[in-house]
C-alpha cells in the first residue's frame, strides 16, 4: 500500500537516504527542509543527490504556516529537522532551542490538529552522557561528568567515587540520561515531547537514538557534523584528522544505510509504537582506530591523527550502544561493516571537495572557554 511520507530536515545526509528508500517501496516522499547554509552552502539549492521524484518544500520547521502545508495528505512523518552539534550547541543556545524544541513543539501542534498513522523521532546517543560502566565488582556505576581539574591534568577516564577502576560496557536504553550539553538536552527534549504527545493523541511514536552515523552526503564542509565527515574533509585537505583527548575514547559508528533501515522498521513494525531504540552497529571502537582507518581507505595512510591532547566542555569518555532491544522486538540487523562503508565512503570522498572550517570551529570553542 503506498503513503506519503513527510520527511523533515529530509534534504540532508540521513532525511535523503530514507527518501531513496521509502522511493524504492513504492512510496511517495515529501521533504520540508530549509536548507540550511552550514549544511548546504551559500546558494540554499535542492542537492544534486535528492531524488528528483522527492517533493521538496523549502520552509523552516518553526513557521506553523509551513509544516500545516507539509503536512497535507501526510500518513507518517519522520521527523529529522535539528541544528546538530554538541560544540556549536553551547553558544547557538537560541538557534538550537529553537530549531531543535521549538520546531518540534510546532510539528506537534500540527499533528494535534493532523495526526499521521506514524511519527518517528531522531534522537541521539549524547542524550546518555557517559555510557554505561561496571565497578571492580561487576556492578552498574552511577557515572557523571568528569570533574574540569581531572582533565586539565590529563587523566581522562571517570574514576568510581572510591578511587577505583570502572570498565565500560554496552549502554541499554534504561540507562539514566546525563544531559551534558545544549544539543543533548534538546535531543531529550525532542523525544520526549513526541511520545508525550503521541500518547496523548493516539499518534504511534517512536524515538531513535542514532550513535555516529556515515556514509556518502555528508555536510563535509559543515565541522560540527559527523565526526567522520569531519576527518574526512581534513584529510581531503591534505591534513591531519584532529582528536580531542587520547583518542582511545570509544564510540560506534553506524552506516547511514543501517540508520534508514531502523528509521524503515519504526514506521512499519508493529511494536514500534510507544518505544525508544538505540541504533548502532553493535561493535564499539576506538576514535583514533576509525580515524586510522579513515586514511587508509582514501589513500592517505600517511596521514596520522593528530592526538590534541584537548578536551571540550561536555565532551564524554565512552558511550556505545546495547541494541538488544531493537534487534529482538524490530528485528533490526546492521549489515554495513565498517571497513565496507569506509570503502563506499572513500570512493565518493574522491570526487567532492570540502572547505576545512575544523580549525575556525575549534576557535569558537577556545575563545569562549568550552574547550582546555
Amino acid at each position: 500500500m503506498t503513503h506519503r511520507v513527510l520527511i523533515t530536515g529530509g534534504a540532508g545526509f540521513i532525511g535523503s537516504h530514507l527518501a531513496d528508500e521509502l522511493l524504492a517501496l513504492g512510496h511517495r516522499v515529501r521533504v520540508l527542509d530549509s536548507l540550511e547554509e552550514q549544511v548546504h552552502g551559500e546558494q540554499g539549492r535542492r542537492p544534486d543527490y535528492l531524488s528528483p521524484d522527492v517533493e521538496l518544500q523549502v520552509g523552516d520547521v518553526r513557521d506553523p504556516d509551513a509544516v500545516a502545508t507539509a503536512l497535507k495528505g501526510a500518513d507518517s512523518v519522520v521527523h529529522l529537522a535539528a541544528r546538530v552539534g554538541v560544540g556549536q550547541s553551547m553558544y547557538q543556545v537560541g538557534d538550537y532551542v529553537g530549531v531543535n524544541d521549538l520546531g518540534t513543539a510546532v510539528l506537534l501542534q500540527a499533528l494535534i490538529e493532523k495526526p499521521v498513522d506514524r511519527l518517528v523521532v531522531a534522537s541521539s546517543m549524547s542524550i546518555y552522557g557517559e555510557g554505561l560502566y561496571l565497578d571492580e565488582e561487576g556492578r552498574p556505576a552511577d557515572v557523571g561528568a568528569r570533574p574540569v581539574e581531572q582533565l586539565k591534568a590529563g587523566r581522562w577516564e571517570p574514576v568510581a567515587p572510591n578511587g577505583g577502576t570502572l570498565t565500560p560496557v554496552a549502554t541499554p536504553e534504561t540507562h539514566r540520561p546525563g544531559l551534558a550539553s545544549v544539543y543533548a538536552l534538546n535531543k531529550y527534549v525532542q523525544e520526549r515531547l513526541s511520545l508525550i504527545i503521541g500518547e496523548a493523541y493516539n499518534i504511534p511514536t517512536t524515538a531513535l537514538r542514532f550513535w555516529n552515523a556515515y556514509g556518502t552526503r555528508q555536510a563535509l564542509s559543515n565541522p560540527y557534523t559527523g565526526v567522520l565527515a569531519i576527518f574526512a574533509s581534513r584529510l581531503l585537505n591534505g591534513k591531519a584528522p584532529m582528536i580531542f583527548e587520547d583518542g582511545l575514547q570509544r564510540r560506534d559508528f553506524v552506516h547511514v544505510d543501517d540508520v534508514v533501515q531502523s528509521c524503515r522498521l519504526a514506521l512499519t513494525h508493529e511494536k514500534a509504537p510507544g518505544k525508544v531504540f538505540n541504533v548502532g552497529s553493535g561493535v564499539s571502537r576506538s576514535v583514533q582506530d576509525v580515524a586510522a582507518a579513515l586514511a587508509v581507505a582514501v589513500g592517505r595512510p600517511d596521514i596520522q591523527p593528530e592526538i590534541t591532547g584537548r578536551c571540550r566542555v561536555g565532551d564524554i569518555r565512552h558511550c556505545f550502544p546495547d541494541i538488544t532491544l531493537i534487534r529482538e522486538t524490530l528485528g533490526f540487523e546492521p549489515r554495513v561493516e565498517l571497513s565496507d562503508g569506509l570503502a563506499e565512503l572513500s570512493d565518493w570522498l574522491s570526487r567532492q571537495v570540502a572547505e576545512d572550517r575544523v580549525e575556525q570551529a575549534s576557535r569558537e570553542l577556545a575563545c569562549r572557554g568550552l574547550s582546555a
